[in-house]
């Protein structure tokens, strides 16, 4: 029995003082009840709470919903139940976010009417944040909330989740952080991915958990374990690539710095997503949509192979939560996977039970709990669609799931138990689960945080130097013909124009990072930036396309070109490349075709999230490439549109991969080690 006084935290409960000791008297009957006593087992102190526990509070207790700091603006629909105004679900039944700067409060609006419905009437206790403040004012709204979460009935604490935000991105959405000085900003998943180092990774982990919970952030919907298998998936730039091997060792790495060795006051608790990978797409399609519900494994034994050794990986670093995603398998569409011949159940795989407990939990191993996909309930319940909310509860918590995102509406799951379609065993089963995970984060002693101390945390030079550090050998270094990198040489003066291809450029996107470049180069001997092309001996093209969740289209195109996915255009690059010697560089957030603007350019590189600063110096030849390929690059059109959705690029047949003027493959793994 542990006997050292922890930090207690408390604002609406009072201390009590037993054996010389303190605790907190959460419930506020002036008596330390078991689960408040520190000093016990964390499984006793749950079955105690547990037992005193009503089932409308166990059903709340099991929803996850997205929560806004201006909330205020928290609406009831009947259908839905808790929303924010910013959320709505289509006629198509996705989640939709508004524009990017929806997300911004400067100062926040931290009106607590409709967190006071959510958290007291409603019993939530798992709140997603979708907001983009500074680390401060974060702080300060996630310890409104602690507090208002501590005066409640039991005093059980919040869980404040959010998706990564400590990556280089050019989209905010999905709680994607737009500012340095918010937190440190380090390469994109694929990026860490490209410099192969599973150390740095979890030192990167470890370092983010710090500033998480300084803000109070301790639950994180990351990482994703799936395969680009698919190149036209919109998700592939938050995976860390196509091969099995290298996604492990990066899904272990940043599990244990997430969450440390073992859960504790220090840890940032993951959610693994999507099993059982979602790589295998359906012409790139994504399962939010109808049109993309469906995943084939058109390869014989490709789920094991491929998909599912990833997610072996995070269980045995002790991931604490596994989200299954919304797709169904379709038999028609695949070949045999599953063991004995056994057909898949063709039903979205958090309603599978086989795969959720025979596989995930029997032959992987996982003792985890089950943390749905946004909107199972409501919005994505493909292969459930005729059953009533009450029923897709019952067929989810069957089938494994004990905890369910997007819904804030616990009245359906409450219907559901007194119907006897779910059984309070199973309730508290999934319960036990959420309430071991508060206490094993330390929330239940002390969930505060010092606004000040987050601020600072997010500013540290010190982690954001490591971070510098790891954008620079993120950086892949394609080609480089003739040895025209590094561009700063001691005879030679370098006259360079700089352009940047967005295929959007609302926000001036464009002429900010040309800057961004043209700052990165001041003082360097032999380089200057020219503004116009015809003073130029060479020039830097940055093509940085983007493909969204949100434009799913029927029809996707990984060409570089105005008529294409990334609306850039690639008649101005070819020019350009034909008048001057040309590095060109490529954000790879998905594996585009180079076949049309590569050619012509005199070196190449591969950028997956970067900093500006870390491509400047590669190309003045300040650092050395060290970086490789996360995922092949398709030779064509017909490539892509010919490959096996369920197969690594490097593993597809001969001809699949690009090959350049030297000879070159562009197939995971390849990258240039030298100038």
């Amino acid at each position: 029995m542990p006997t050292t006084q922890p930090t207690l935290g408390a604002r609406s409960s009072r201390i009590l003082t037993v054996d010389g000791l303190e605790f907190k008297d959460l419930n506020g009957n002036g008596v330390l009840d078991p689960y408040e006593d520190w000093r016990l087992p964390v499984a006793e102190r749950v079955a105690d709470l547990v037992g005193r526990m009503t089932t409308a509070e166990k059903a709340g207790l099991m929803l996850i919903t997205s929560h806004y700091m201006g909330a205020s603006a928290i609406i009831e629909d009947p259908d839905q139940g808790l929303l924010n105004t910013h959320e709505k679900w289509s006629d198509t039944n996705f989640w939709a976010a508004e524009t990017s700067s929806t997300y911004r409060f400067d100062p926040p609006v931290l009106d607590y009417t409709g967190s006071e419905k959510a958290i007291n009437d409603l019993g939530l206790r798992y709140l997603i944040i979708r907001d983009n403040p500074t680390s401060h004012d974060l702080a300060v709204w996630t310890n409104a909330l602690q507090e208002l979460a501590e005066s409640s009935t039991h005093g059980i604490p919040v869980v404040m989740v959010s998706n990564p935000r400590n990556h280089v991105s050019d989209s905010a959405i999905f709680g994607v952080a737009e500012a340095a000085d918010q937190m440190s900003q380090w390469p994109g998943e694929l990026g860490l991915a490209a410099t192969g180092d599973a150390d740095l990774v979890e030192e990167f982990g470890r370092l983010a958990a710090r500033q998480w919970r300084a803000a109070g952030i301790t639950k994180g919907y990351m990482y994703m374990a799936d395969i680009v298998t698919e190149p036209r998936w919109s998700r592939a730039s938050g995976t860390f690539g196509e091969n099995p091997e290298r996604a492990a060792a990066m899904i272990g790495a940043v599990t244990r710095g997430f969450q440390g060795r073992t859960l504790g006051a220090h840890s940032v608790s993951l959610t693994t997503k999507h099993f059982p990978g979602g790589g295998p797409r359906d012409k790139g399609h994504d399962p939010h949509f109808e049109h993309g519900r469906y995943q084939p494994y058109p390869t014989a034994g490709s789920l094991y192979r491929y998909h599912l050794p990833v997610f072996q990986a995070a269980i045995e670093a002790g991931t604490t939560s596994i989200m299954p995603y919304y797709a169904t398998t379709i038999n028609a569409m695949s070949a045999a996977q599953l063991k004995n011949g056994r057909p898949f159940d063709e039903v979205g795989f958090a309603y599978d039970k086989y795969l959720l407990t025979e596989v995930l939990r029997n032959e992987l191993g996982f003792t985890g709990y089950i943390n749905s996909d946004t909107g199972i309930s409501t919005g994505m319940p493909w292969g459930m669609e005729s059953a009533t909310r009450s029923e897709r509860f019952a067929r989810a918590i069957d089938a494994g799931v004990n905890a369910f995102a997007g819904d804030g509406n616990p009245q359906p799951l409450i219907d559901a138990v007194e119907q006897g379609l779910v059984s309070a065993a199973q309730l508290d089963r999934s319960v036990t689960y959420l309430l071991t995970e508060m206490m094993e984060l330390g929330l239940f002693e002390n969930p505060y945080v010092d606004p000040d101390a987050a601020q600072a945390i997010a500013e540290d030079s010190g982690i954001q130097a490591l971070a510098d550090e790891a954008h620079r050998k993120s950086l892949v270094l394609l080609r480089n013909d003739a040895g025209v990198l590094p561009l700063a040489r001691e005879d030679d003066v370098v006259r360079l124009y700089v352009e940047v291809f967005t295929g959007n450029d609302a926000a001036g996107e464009t002429a900010t990072i040309a800057g961004e470049v043209s700052d990165a180069l001041a003082g360097t001997d032999g380089i200057t930036v020219v503004d116009v092309l015809e003073d130029a001996t060479h020039a830097l093209l940055w093509v940085r396309p983007g493909m969204s969740l949100l434009n799913d289209k029927p029809d996707t195109d990984l060409s570089i070109a105005l008529d294409a996915e990334t609306g850039i255009d690639a008649d101005r690059i070819v020019e350009i490349e034909e008048r001057v010697p040309t590095v060109l560089a490529v954000n790879f957030t998905n594996p585009w075709l180079l076949d049309r603007v590569a050619p012509g350019a005199s070196a190449v590189v591969g950028t997956f999230g970067v900093l500006t600063d870390a491509l400047v110096d590669l190309i003045r030849g300040a650092i050395t490439p060290s970086g490789t390929l996360p995922y092949t690059i398709p030779a064509d059109d017909a490539a892509v549109r010919g490959n096996a959705s369920d197969v690594p690029g490097a593993d597809e047949p001969t001809g699949y991969a690009y090959i350049d003027a030297t000879g070159a493959e562009y197939v995971f793994g390849y990258g240039r080690d030298r100038f």
